[in-house]
């Protein structure tokens, strides 16, 4: 009689542990993942003064697009949370296009070595980023989908485990650019 009822409440409690030690387990692992997002983004706000400082010399009339690419910089580093992050950083994509776009006007700046470095560095660090957020998000939807699904979502309600915020792409860099293959005269 007791092993009858022993055999079933082993397998619910061998179930049970395993459920949960799976959800710990992808928690852990979308939280180290974020880990790697933050190790990329030190490198890159790391590499953001030393292109500023490069640039000064030769850009005298933009010190205010300088600027904004400084004051988005800290008010990127300062920010916590997946969501607030993503829209800080898009901030501060939307400063760096500006300066990578003026550099262009600058000929002298365009050919100089430490900024050629300097930008080949900040566009290895955005792909690393992109990845580490692609990797992230993986995570983050492997564990809130287990959380979701019959049976581990008794689990997770029962030991409140909290469903998680991907890294979206901003609205704005959603819409599609506009070409034009016309041939112009």
């Amino acid at each position: 009689m007791i092993f009858v009822l022993a055999v079933p409440v082993f397998f619910i409690v061998v179930f049970v542990i395993g459920g949960y030690n799976k959800l710990v387990a992808l928690r852990n692992r979308f939280k180290n993942a974020y880990a790697q997002i933050d190790v990329q983004l030190k490198r890159r706000y790391d590499l953001i003064p030393n292109l500023i400082e490069t640039g000064k010399g030769y850009m005298q009339f933009e010190q205010e697009t300088l600027q904004k690419v400084i004051d988005a910089r800290s008010q990127a580093m300062a920010v916590k949370g997946v969501k607030e992050s993503a829209e800080a950083q898009n901030a501060l994509n939307q400063s760096l296009g500006k300066v990578f776009a003026l550099m262009e006007n600058y000929p002298e700046l365009k050919s100089n070595q430490n900024v050629l470095n300097l930008q080949e560095e900040l566009t290895t660090t955005e792909n690393r980023i992109a990845f580490a957020r692609q990797y992230y998000n993986d995570l983050v939807t492997q564990y809130n989908t287990k959380q979701q699904v019959f049976p581990s979502n008794m689990i997770a309600g029962f030991f409140k485990f909290q469903l998680h915020d991907l890294f979206d792409v901003p609205e704005a860099e959603k819409a599609l650019p506009k070409v034009d293959l016309r041939l112009h005269p």
